[in-house]
Order: structure tokens, then C-alpha cells, then sequence
């Protein structure tokens, strides 16, 4: 992938390195769509990295100052179509961070990537990741009704959660800059 840079951000492929940030927001993942990613310890807060280091699907949110990985997106190609999405440490949020990287992304994969359509799941009870799908100008295509579960009540039945699908077309998307 090639490395984006922002006014205070690196987006890049991931490193060896970046395991104990990853492991900082991945050990308790602050929404239920990542539970599944769920580290229990730095050997597999390494192996993961490790493993997002070998390809371009996930990219590494870097503080352009320090370094430090605080996040991460992703993108992944259906034909002329990506599904993207992202994962901030929460210690982060607020700043609008998680906004400058998506933004950079979509512009680079409209841009360079001829992407045509760009679409992203989110859970409704995620209203953070609502909010930025809507600040990035992204419209709500539907909600699909007791859509995925990603975890058990106390008696081992499934939670099904309601998950819209937020979408844009290249021919919708303005840079405000």
C-alpha cells in the first residue's frame, strides 16, 4: 500500500512494532463487531500484526508526530467496490482523527484506486461510526433487522443487532478542500 500522510496522520501498512498499540484497543474492543478480534495477550497481539503486515487489506493509523498507531481502517475490493471500515483506540476518540483518516482513504481509493462505490456496515447502536459515516458524507442505503450477533445473553442466546449499510458513489463524493 502506499503511505498516506495527513496533516496529523500516517496511514500505512502495519509493522512488527505496532503489536502493543494493537493490543492496547484490541484486548477489549470498545464495539461488538470486534469482539472477534479480541486479543488475550501479546503473542497474539504479535502474530496479528504479523499477520496485517502481509497485506494491504488493513492500514495502520499513525500520529504523525509520535509514531504511534491508533487506529486502524480497511478496504477491501470487490471489483470496482471496497467495504471500509475502522477500529480507533478509544483513548483517541473525540479527536477527530478516525474522520481525517477515513477521509484520506476514501479520497485515495476514488482517486487511485477507481473505485466506483465505497459501503460500510455499521452496527445501529454504534452511534460513533454512524456519525462519522454521515460527516464523510455517506447515506444510509438501509438497515438490515436483527442482521449479526456477536455475542450471547447470560443464557447463551445469541444478541441479534440491527445493522445499517451506509454507501457512497465516486460521483457523490466532494473534498471540501
Amino acid at each position: 500500500m502506499k503511505t498516506i500522510e495527513t496533516d496529523r496522520l500516517i496511514l500505512r501498512r502495519f509493522v512488527q512494532e505496532d503489536a502493543a498499540d494493537l493490543f492496547e484497543y484490541l484486548h477489549k474492543p470498545a464495539s461488538n463487531c470486534f469482539l472477534s478480534l479480541a486479543l488475550k495477550d501479546m503473542a497474539e497481539a504479535e502474530g496479528e500484526a504479523k499477520k496485517r503486515s502481509e497485506s494491504d487489506e488493513y492500514i495502520a493509523v499513525c500520529l504523525r508526530r509520535s509514531g504511534r498507531l491508533i487506529g486502524d481502517l480497511f478496504a477491501v475490493q470487490e471489483q470496482d467496490t471496497f467495504s471500509v471500515g475502522w477500529n480507533f483506540n478509544p483513548e483517541f476518540g473525540g479527536m477527530g482523527y478516525a474522520y481525517e483518516a477515513a477521509k484520506a482513504l476514501i479520497a485515495s481509493l476514488f482517486s487511485e484506486s477507481a473505485a466506483r462505490r465505497l459501503y460500510a456496515y455499521v452496527e445501529d447502536t454504534n452511534a460513533p461510526s454512524r456519525r462519522l459515516c454521515e460527516k464523510l458524507g455517506m447515506r444510509q442505503d438501509g438497515i438490515f433487522k436483527e442482521f449479526v450477533s456477536f455475542k450471547n445473553d447470560s443464557h447463551g442466546v445469541p444478541i441479534y443487532e440491527n445493522t445499517m449499510q451506509y454507501a457512497m458513489l465516486r460521483k457523490e463524493w466532494s473534498i471540501e478542500e
